[in-house]
């Protein structure tokens, strides 16, 4: 710059309390001093002299806003000078700090990422890009609470670099000091969205310097009459309050001194939203928040720490329930400190925090305080030690992206599992935040709004440009689906596309309604070819004596859906025949089948085997003192359609009709089949019987919880549980238990099935 003002001789940018009253003091201030101020604070913190690359970002800036105001009438140019200035205060790197200054070029003038990348490096045009995608993202403070939750955990998602929502905060503190000068409408939706969703990110990452100013001045224009009020009734005995703080700093400062404890001590009126929540969430006037002050003891030593504690019970009597140690359990964004609350001399209680110079820097400045990408004193990067610190930084960072609450936060960590691995964030057009998996493409967006617009889809935009319906889904989308009363439906190429279940589900489904007539053609040419190719007699089959049977054992109301849900997959033309087989063989076959074979394996085996023929209420018709046990592949319960098998030298196995062993069997093992049925005392007795189901669900918190209380409140006896979940965020829950019947084996699975999120349930196989 031509006249730059002497570095020494930069004026200083303050915040101004007028009463309480937060302002900016940076309006007053030309462009060229407040850029002299913003590298007096760079300097002052950073290692290297080096000023060149902050220097040529404020030039860039400078000339790319040229002839652009402010809704104040100011050059545009003071925000993103002030935006740096900001981000210096938090002691962040020269890249953070060149964002900062260009956070806005790419969106408001004809500069773009290209040009951003080749003049400062990937890092800053890293950083510039996804401020500029954030900056897309919209709240609706009318939406349900969910949404603003949705939102913050979009912005931990999108920010590849955490240092992207450092430059956001810093740009959204920065339009809260000036927002007096937008509409009041515009002032009420920025200060929600403000105190919904910057707040809690500045809280998250640990940066109460930023937080506490974003709640006051949201409160400020939200509630301008409560905030108003506490200032006034705070500043009516400013002095005697003051006061008050300062005898109390006094009387601690003797007594630490005197117990050779080196420390810095100071008193402060809690901030106002921190007062007004207390009002609100205990129901009391502001005389009645007596807990206004905080005295906060910094010390060098977590052992000094403790040390200083017992000096401060020794003078003042703690009040009981009201010491934290957040120092043996720090809070999940790594903040660390003693709280103790105590009755003051004139009774009145008061709050001590107790801290080191590191804790204390951590509280203000969060994960700024440990950044990874801050330089050493020689201009590298951070040792190998300091890497590993802050990796672990990472990791904690990933793990509390959707904490709410210690307990919360604590139950992910032992789980050892990062939320948004599997999860992506986009819009609507009407701004609601859609969660799928991580790989989705627009058809999965179509059918996560509704059936309907996924099966009318043609195509769609993103962010306002056409793409193909194949695009996989970046977080922060902003999608718009565009249908057509025309469109023939869905393709069967897209069930191989999609990612999420309920897609899959819905086209599917679309498929077996739609294809209804195409199905029952194809499904009966399935099981006329089964029939040729295993040789069973189609017209001896294809009877009213067979058929209803099939129909009553699947639920269908007539042979043709039985036709089309072969055709579409949903039955194995081989479960169909085979059973239709075997009621046909029941029917034309001799009274004893297999005499002499089952007499000769009788003879051979009675000195070996018990006599349990009728184990378990089953009798095996014309066979004596012959073996019989129950399969393990199909586990048959009384009801279950049963068959015997002929086994070499273990007696007979009791199979279901179903059982995929017995459908495969081949044309000579068949003549080993031998009819079986259950005793019609068997489904009364005591006797407990094991049953095998597979439950498939989305998977959720509380998902086994809610299945094994459903069991339970039916006093059923689990033996094994096994889960399986996929990247799909689909569980797999095998299950076996003990029950008496098939009819109470229904019954159980029904109550299952009224579980939310279960998406079907079904009995295993061999």
């Amino acid at each position: 710059m031509e006249d730059k003002m002497p570095m020494e001789e930069a004026p200083r940018v303050e915040l101004v309390f007028d009463d309480g009253h937060i302002e900016a003091m940076e309006e007053f201030l030309s462009p060229e001093e407040l850029y002299q101020d913003l590298i007096l604070r760079v300097r002052k913190y950073h290692p290297s002299d080096d000023i060149s690359l902050i220097e040529k970002a404020y030039h860039v800036a400078h000339d790319a806003h040229k002839g652009q105001v402010r809704k104040s009438g100011e050059p545009y140019i003071i925000h993103p000078l002030c935006v740096a200035i900001i981000l210096a205060d938090l002691e962040l790197d020269k890249e953070t700090i060149v964002a900062g200054l260009l956070h806005d070029v790419v969106e408001d003038t004809i500069m773009t990422d290209e040009e951003i990348r080749k003049e400062f490096g990937d890092d800053v045009a890293l950083i510039v890009d996804g401020v500029t995608k954030l900056g897309r993202l919209t709240y609706n403070g009318d939406k349900l609470e969910f949404q603003a939750e949705n939102l913050r955990k979009m912005f931990l998602a999108m920010a590849k670099d955490i240092r992207v929502i450092m430059v956001k905060l810093a740009d959204r503190l920065h339009n809260m000091r000036t927002l007096k000068h937008m509409k009041p409408e515009k002032q009420l939706e920025i200060a929600r969205e403000t105190l919904d969703i910057y707040a809690p990110i500045a809280q998250r990452l640990g940066i109460s310097k930023l937080k506490v100013e974003l709640d006051d001045l949201s409160l400020k224009y939200l509630e301008p009459e409560v905030y108003y009020d506490l200032v006034d009734k705070i500043s009516v005995r400013k002095s005697v309050r003051e006061k008050y703080v300062q005898n109390i700093v006094d009387e601690v400062s003797v007594h630490i001194k005197a117990a050779g404890i080196e420390a810095e001590i100071d008193g402060r009126v809690k901030h106002f939203f921190s007062i007004y929540k207390k009002m609100i969430n205990q129901d009391k006037t502001l005389e009645q928040i007596y807990d206004l002050f905080a005295v906060r003891i910094i010390v060098d030593s977590v052992k000094d720490c403790y040390a200083a504690l017992g000096v401060i019970h020794e003078i003042y009597k703690p009040i009981p329930g009201r010491f934290k140690d957040y120092i043996a359990m720090p809070k999940p964004n790594m903040y660390q400190s003693l709280h103790t609350t105590l009755i003051g001399p004139t009774g009145q209680p008061f709050e001590i925090q107790i801290r080191t110079y590191e804790m204390h820097r951590t509280a203000e400045y969060g994960i700024a305080a440990h950044w990874k990408y801050k330089e050493a004193s020689d201009g590298k990067h951070v040792s190998e030690q300091e890497a590993e610190k802050l990796s672990w930084l990472r990791q904690i960072l990933e793990w509390q992206r959707d904490m709410s609450d210690n307990k919360e936060f604590m139950n992910i960590l032992k789980s050892d599992l990062d939320l948004f691995s599997d999860s992506v964030y986009c819009f609507t057009p009407t701004g609601d935040v859609k969660n799928l998996p991580v790989g989705s493409n627009t058809i999965d967006f179509a059918y996560s709004i509704h059936s309907a617009v996924g099966n009318r889809m043609i195509g769609a935009r993103v962010n306002g440009k056409l793409v193909t319906i194949d695009y996989i889904i970046q977080n922060g989308d902003r999608i718009e689906v565009l249908t057509s009363q025309n469109s023939k439906g869905p393709s069967r190429d897209w069930l191989n596309i999609v990612k999420s279940t309920q897609a899959k589900s819905k086209i599917s489904q679309w498929f077996k309604n739609e294809f209804k007539e195409e199905n029952i053609v194809k499904g009966k040419e399935m099981l006329l070819s089964y029939c040729k190719t295993r040789s069973h007699d189609v017209q001896a089959l294809m009877k009213p004596e067979y058929m209803k049977p099939i129909m009553e054992k699947y639920g269908f109301k007539d042979w043709e859906s039985v036709c089309a849900a072969v055709g579409h997959g949903g039955l194995k033309e081989g479960q169909i025949i085979n059973k239709m087989q075997e009621l046909y063989d029941k029917d034309h076959a001799k009274l004893i089948t297999n005499e002499e074979v089952l007499q000769n394996l009788a003879e051979a085996n009675k000195d070996k085997l018990p006599n349990v023929k009728a184990k378990g209420g089953i009798v095996v018709e014309g066979i004596h003192d012959v073996a019989v046990r129950f399969s393990k592949c199909c586990s048959p319960i009384p009801g279950d359609e049963i068959v015997g098998f002929v086994t070499r030298g273990r007696g007979v196995s009791i199979h279901r009709t179903d059982c995929v062993n017995i459908l495969n069997l081949s044309d000579i093992d068949r003549d080993r089949l031998i009819e079986a049925e259950w005793q019609k005392t068997a489904a009364k007795t005591d006797e407990r019987y094991m049953a095998d189901i597979n439950l498939y669900s989305n998977n959720r918190n509380g998902l086994l919880a809610d299945i094994t209380k459903a069991l339970t409140e039916r006093n059923v006896n689990i033996t094994s549980m096994n889960v399986r979940t996929s990247k799909q965020g689909t569980a797999t829950i095998s299950l076996s238990f003990e029950i008496s019947n098939k009819e109470e084996l229904i019954s159980i699975i029904d109550r299952l099935r009224s579980i939310e999120d279960v998406i079907d349930i079904e009995r295993t196989m061999g």
